[in-house]
């Protein structure tokens, strides 16, 4: 069976793409969760113009998120937590930490943006990538410092 994909799905195909899936994953899935639309004329034509849509909402979104980006690089964030003699620190640093001094700098970044790949748990000074938009990232310095 021939579908028209109304989204982006793994593994299978991009937005706007005619694919060949198997019946009953068409009928029972990709239909009724509105990912798909069965191939037919007046159906292309209409989830081109859908296509066409996103293509402006994306390239406005990822302008967007490229001035953020200009604006965000070389800011430094200062965050203070209790450490012990080795300079290890008693908790943890994550995302919604950064995500937070960064609210406090006047950038509201979600926190599921902010790439840390684990906690940081030492004291010292981090890069940490926030990704804004598929395509752009910026950097942002962390300094984790220990508490008075």
């Amino acid at each position: 069976m021939e579908v028209i994909l109304r989204e982006d799905i793994s593994n299978l195909g991009t937005r706007g793409q005619v694919v060949k899936v198997a019946p009953g994953y068409a009928r029972n899935f990709l239909i009724p969760k509105k990912l798909a639309v069965t191939a037919t004329e007046s159906n292309k034509k209409i989830v081109e113009q859908e296509r066409q849509a996103h293509l402006r909402k994306e390239a406005k979104e990822q302008g967007e998120a490229q001035d953020l980006a200009k604006l965000m690089t070389g800011v430094s964030v200062t965050i203070t937590q209790k450490a012990g003699e080795n300079d290890q620190l008693f908790g943890s640093v994550t995302s919604k930490d950064v995500a937070d001094a960064l609210a406090a700098k006047g950038f509201t970044i979600d926190r599921r943006k902010i790439q840390l790949d684990e906690p940081i748990k030492s004291l010292g000074e981090f890069k940490i990538p926030v990704k804004l938009h598929k395509d752009v990232t910026a950097e942002v310095t962390l300094v984790v410092a220990k508490e008075a």
